[in-house]
């Protein structure tokens, strides 16, 4: 089997993830993912969603590119390009991915300042006086 190519996006974040069976080594900007997320356990564990979902956290290895956002943003995209690429790997892995929404990539981002305002939603105090 030929490796797998897909891409994850969150708010500014994109992730390309290439996808080939292996050991379960997962390399995120050439690192480990300890050495790339450190201690954010709960990052990690978006991050390997997918694969304990459909059982592949050791039969496939995982080598993803991120650019843009933040940590959580990256994760959350690393997290639905693993998703989408699952999904070409083997159909049937739909079924299962689909009821967790891991498959639909969420669509919020940071909302626009507007003119008159000094944030996106937040008004100027009133003075009476």
């Amino acid at each position: 089997m030929a490796t797998i190519y897909a891409t994850g996006k969150r708010k500014a974040a994109i992730a390309k993830v290439w996808l080939t069976p292996g050991n379960g080594e997962i390399l995120i900007n050439g690192q480990t993912l300890d050495q790339w997320l450190g201690g954010h356990e709960t990052h990690k564990m978006k991050v390997r969603l997918p694969l304990e979902a459909t059982k592949q956290l050791e039969a496939i290895n995982i080598k993803a590119s991120t650019l843009g956002g933040g940590y959580s943003a990256q994760a959350d995209a690393v997290k639905h390009g693993i998703s989408k690429a699952l999904v070409e790997y083997e159909p049937s892995f739909r079924a299962i991915l689909k009821p967790m929404g891991l498959l639909t990539r969420d669509s919020r981002v940071v909302e626009r300042k507007k003119p008159g305002r000094r944030k996106a939603r937040r008004s100027p105090q009133f003075s009476k006086r």
